[in-house]
């Protein structure tokens, strides 16, 4: 099926809803048939993502730097774990796996990554689906302050609208799938 390059955090957060909600994407993804393409640790949300896939019979590709191996505890029992020599890299090589992204909770890096890809869609360099998974309402503050950015003539109304966003994990993978579906 398809490869989703999912961004999502190095640590669990604070509310369990982030990791039962990574759980579930990452069981969807394998029942689904689908590939995770991710930063390749195994702690945090990164890993539960990872363990989970794996536990339903999927497939686990991790990317990570050579400098992030130790740091971000590298996930050794994936299916392919690609070390790269830089986060230039790792982003490249991530967004060149992937047919689809989606963004979990995380912290700058996670943001720094989604951000990329998005404007990455926005200039013309892929026409890949992005998805946000807003777990707990974490994204509704960004989400809101996009579409104000769309209100104060900043951000075309049509790239906002290209902006997947839905508080469950089958509802986004429906939500990505349809738009794989349409870009075929």
């Amino acid at each position: 099926m398809s490869r989703f390059c999912v961004y999502l955090g190095s640590r669990d957060g604070r509310d369990p809803h982030f990791l039962e909600a990574t759980r579930q994407l990452g069981s969807e993804l394998a029942r689904r048939g689908h590939t995770l393409v991710y930063g390749g640790a195994r702690i945090g949300l990164m890993g539960a993502l990872a363990d989970a896939v794996m536990a339903a019979g999927g497939e686990a590709i991790g990317v990570m730097p050579d400098h992030l191996v130790e740091r971000e505890q590298a996930h050794h029992g994936l299916s392919e774990l690609i070390r790269v020599r830089n986060m230039h890299e790792r982003k490249a090589n991530m967004a060149a796996h992937a047919d689809a992204f989606i963004v979990l909770p995380g912290g700058i890096g996670t943001l720094e990554e989604f951000f990329e890809a998005w404007t990455w869609h926005y200039l013309g360099l892929h026409d890949k689906p992005i998805g946000v998974l807003d777990t707990g309402g974490f994204y509704a503050p960004l989400l809101a302050f996009l579409d104000s950015t769309v209100e104060h003539g900043f951000l075309n109304g049509r790239t906002r609208a290209e902006l997947i966003d839905a508080t469950e994990p089958a509802a986004l993978l429906d939500a990505l799938e349809a738009r794989l579906t349409t870009t075929d």
